[in-house]
């Protein structure tokens, strides 16, 4: 990833690149295989292949130099079952018109 750095007081600060979606954009769930079948791994793989709808998205820092993006994405058939599910930037792709 790239990153931009910015100098305050002596400091460096590393901001995050742009996200690959945004809030609004339709997106589709992608399967995730996360090595064992975990709880999250089975709400997630429940919507794979769905097109859903970002609402928000954070970005997290775990260690130095890493970034990763989390999303919050509408999903469901139907509009009485949607329900938000939460996604790393790899478990989705864009929808395209």
């Amino acid at each position: 990833m790239e990153f931009s750095i910015i100098m305050r007081n002596m400091s460096v600060l590393r901001q995050p690149t742009k996200p690959r979606f945004a809030k609004g954009q339709k997106v589709i769930i992608k399967p995730v295989n996360e090595g064992g079948i975990t709880q999250r791994e089975n709400s997630v793989n429940e919507f794979a292949g769905q097109t859903g709808e970002i609402t928000n998205f954070y970005w997290i820092n775990p260690r130095e130099e890493q970034i990763f993006y989390i999303y919050r994405v509408k999903v469901g058939r139907e509009k009485e079952s949607k329900k938000e599910i939460v996604v790393y930037e790899d478990e989705l792709q864009p929808a395209l018109k």
